[in-house]
């Protein structure tokens, strides 16, 4: 296939991961097998994935925050320990073994598709909350951020069932919360990764302005539509993803 074909089919399946990932998180399913598909070595893909994944996390959030389902000034501390959590797991994750998370990870996922499939009395609209601000803050953000950062698949999905279950958010602004913190997250693995590995700039940054359309055009969706489009699709995306693992 030549190669110029290869790089604009990769940047449709950026502008398409973006979309997606806007709405219920889960784009890196369908970016890293493209890249490796595209013929990218495994190191190099994973690194362009995280510089392109940053322009649409980033363009969803500043299309929630546009139209006020988020404040981004009162999550600056939340977001610094999402991209320092997710930094430190990229440290680790050259030395730690991953394989259980590889076994264990599809059926976490496969539980919350089932939590947001089942659960009754979901929608946009708040509820009570389970924990407090600063613990959710200090334990749940940075947890969260470093499996970003160590392994990554899924993180959307972990950060929606946490702003739901145990902040209490409805639907529509637990997604708006949801991409501030995955774009935190990518910033912080993106950092140590830039500088320990290696990334395709050209092609990343073409991938990343696709991404950033297909994400405000999935930011856009979401709020037109709320819990009615953004719970079938995490669902969804949730049990794609866990079949691709099992799969792999």
């Amino acid at each position: 296939m030549p190669l110029d074909l290869v790089f604009l089919l990769l940047v449709g399946a950026a502008f398409l991961a973006g979309f997606i990932d806007a709405i219920a998180g889960g784009g890196g399913m369908i970016t890293v097998p493209a890249l490796l598909l595209g013929g990218v070595d495994p190191l190099t893909a994973l690194g362009t994935n995280k510089l392109q994944s940053l322009f649409g996390s980033g363009s969803a959030t500043i299309a929630y925050a546009r139209k006020g389902h988020m404040r981004i000034t009162d999550m600056w501390g939340a977001g610094l320990l999402s991209a320092g959590g997710s930094a430190c797991g990229a440290l680790l994750a050259a030395s730690l073994p991953l394989d259980f998370l590889r076994t264990l990870l599809p059926f976490l996922l496969i539980a919350i598709a089932i939590y947001f499939a089942l659960k009754p009395g979901l929608s946009d609209v708040d509820r009570e909350r389970r924990i407090s601000p600063k613990r959710f803050a200090l334990v749940v953000v940075p947890l969260i951020g470093a499996y970003d950062g160590l392994f990554g698949p899924g993180t959307g999905s972990f950060f929606m069932l946490a702003f739901v279950g145990l902040a209490g958010y409805g639907v529509l602004k637990a997604t708006a919360h949801t991409k501030f913190l995955n774009f935190a997250s990518n910033l912080g693995g993106f950092l140590v990764f830039a500088s320990v590995g290696t990334i395709h700039w050209k092609l990343g940054l073409a991938m990343g302005v696709a991404q950033f359309l297909g994400a405000r055009l999935g930011a856009a969706s979401a709020m037109r539509f709320g819990s009615r489009l953004i719970r079938p699709l995490l669902v969804t995306v949730c049990i794609a993803l866990a079949l691709r693992l099992l799969w792999s």
